[in-house]
């Protein structure tokens, strides 16, 4: 347990640098969907059974549109106010984890999530800064965006809740239900490819940052489909909030940014967390 969540906190921590890694010229040379299509075909591959079909279409369907609406977002607001509001998606994921009447929260642990949207919140306002550029930050979203952005934090916390109920009330063994929701992962994005695919090939723009992207992402996928089976969504936001210790030490180590304040709270208020939900 302590291994696998600690290689996907590095995952998740380091996908936003080598994104950063993959650009030529200041812009992204691939296509997005070609990327997501490879990554759920590595984590087929690794699914090694092939002998049942369950519905796991509507799981599916909900990240495509999650990830969908992430790059039609970036229409109606400027990229810092996303990184702020998103972090709403932790308390929609809990609302609706409230769906199980096993899964009851309490005030301690209703605290802890708390503190983990005040800790990505922080981080996003200006944990890292820039020498060259200015300290103040400033937001913008339109009404469009706003509502974007709660259709997205709802379908963010429905998607999660609604995998893990599967993955743990199906009698199935974990490699045959990944089996099902990548199948349906690859054709929803194979058929998005195609209806917005301009002249190039399919693997255009690909250098070996994306390859890395690939890997780490399929690794990534296949651990989180571990965690909600055997542990819950929860411990699943705790990861994605450490993930940010991560970001931060690649981002001052590969792009020569400076930790500000808003980092430290940030930290604190992750640690703060952990304490109070797992109680170490």
């Amino acid at each position: 347990w302590a291994l696998m969540l600690v290689v996907s906190v590095a995952i998740y921590g380091s996908h936003a640098p080598l994104l950063t890694l993959c650009k030529v010229d200041q812009r992204i040379p691939f296509s997005s969907a070609s990327v997501v299509v490879l990554v759920e075909l590595t984590k087929l591959r690794v699914t090694v059974s092939w002998h049942h079909v369950v519905p796991f279409a509507l799981s599916a369907l909900l990240y495509a549109a999650n990830n969908n609406l992430v790059v039609h977002m970036q229409l109606f607001m400027d990229p810092s106010t996303y990184q702020v509001l998103s972090n709403l998606k932790i308390v929609s994921t809990a609302l609706l984890y409230r769906l199980f009447p096993t899964q009851r929260l309490g005030r301690r642990r209703w605290l802890a999530l708390l503190l983990l949207v005040a800790a990505g919140v922080s981080y996003s306002c200006g944990g890292l800064q820039d020498p060259g550029s200015p300290s103040q930050m400033k937001l913008h979203i339109t009404l469009v965006g706003l509502v974007l952005i709660s259709v997205y934090c709802l379908i963010s916390g429905l998607s999660a809740v609604y995998t893990e109920a599967i993955l743990k009330t199906q009698a199935l063994p974990l490699s045959l239900q990944n089996l099902f929701l990548y199948f349906f992962g690859v054709l929803l994005n194979l058929i998005g490819y195609f209806w917005s695919s301009t002249e190039g090939s399919f693997l255009e723009g690909f250098s070996s940052w994306v390859l890395v992207i690939v890997v780490s992402q399929a690794l990534n996928g296949l651990i989180m489909s571990v965690v909600m089976k055997h542990s819950s969504n929860i411990t699943r936001l705790f990861v994605i909030s450490c993930s940010i210790l991560v970001n931060a030490l690649l981002s001052v180590t590969l792009f020569n940014l400076q930790l500000t304040l808003l980092f430290f709270v940030a930290a604190s208020c992750i640690g703060l967390a952990v304490h109070l939900y797992y109680g170490v």
